[in-house]
């Protein structure tokens, strides 16, 4: 008897050798990355991304306090480069004293080559600040603002590096929805009287994104007008917040491209 126990015994043990080990968890550097914030990597934002339950929104009047705006006169041109290839998105911020603002925005990346350039009009440049985030993936990058108006309407100008906890974060984190605007369409966004400015986020699946946002304020009453163009609109998605004072105010937005490029918008409140 106790040699057919230990014989058992034996097999068992032996049986146990050839047994396949448990696995111990593996933990990828995938699985344990961050969520991406910056503007280029973060595809999610706009649809209900990871920072869409965080609490929105950096103070704009924080970051002019915290800046040297520079002073473009009517007429001229000043151009701000960032020769880092890491900095990959810049915010840009433009006010007046109370005057119109319209000027011209660009990317400039290599010569002759602009794959970012807007037009922007605001009826009142202190009630209404413009507040952008533009891509500026691989550098180096120069971003170019001219001031088309009158030499009677200078503009206050801020261009920064935008942080991984910077302006666009703040507007990714309200972004609750997304919709698909076809080329040739529009939609419009009514908001109550108790939104004091709106986070609109503005790509495309990679193609280009041609688009113009407008703030009306009653019939055919435009405060502030963008007319945008990116060559690459999943590369070098657009982020911007606009001020909404007063009452009546309604978010417009219109794909001025053909019918082959959609374009998706999130369009929500910023700060209440």
């Amino acid at each position: 008897m106790k040699l057919s126990a230990a014989l058992t015994l034996i097999a068992l043990t032996g049986a146990n050798a050839f047994a396949p080990a448990a696995k111990a968890p593996v933990t990828t550097q995938l699985a344990m990355s961050e969520y991406r914030t910056s503007v280029r990597d973060n595809v999610d934002v706009g649809t209900g991304g990871p920072l869409a339950g965080a609490m929105g929104g950096r103070d704009l009047a924080e970051i002019w306090d915290n800046s040297s705006p520079v002073i473009v006169q009517g007429g001229s041109l000043r151009t701000w480069s960032f020769a880092n290839p890491a900095i990959e998105s810049v915010q840009v911020l433009l006010k007046t004293e109370g005057r119109p603002l319209d000027a011209d925005v660009e990317l400039w990346q290599g010569p002759d080559n602009t794959p970012h350039k807007m037009r922007v009009y605001v009826e009142d440049g202190a009630l209404r600040t413009f507040n952008a985030v533009i891509g500026t993936p691989r550098g180096p990058n120069t971003v170019a603002i001219r001031n088309i108006g009158q030499l009677e309407f200078p503009l206050d100008a801020v261009v920064r590096p935008d942080r991984d906890d910077g302006l666009a974060a703040g507007i990714a984190s309200v972004a609750t929805r997304s919709e698909t605007i076809q080329g040739g369409a529009l939609r419009t966004y009514p908001f109550n009287p108790t939104v004091d400015s709106v986070a609109i986020i503005l790509k495309t699946d990679g193609r280009p994104l041609n688009a113009r946002i407008e703030l009306l304020q009653g019939p055919n009453n435009n405060k502030q007008v963008v007319e945008l163009y990116t060559e690459d609109g999943l590369d070098r998605p657009f982020f911007a917040i606009v001020e909404t004072p007063g009452s009546g105010n309604v978010v417009r937005v219109v794909n001025t491209a053909p019918v082959e490029f959609p374009l998706y918008a999130s369009v929500d409140a910023y700060r209440v």
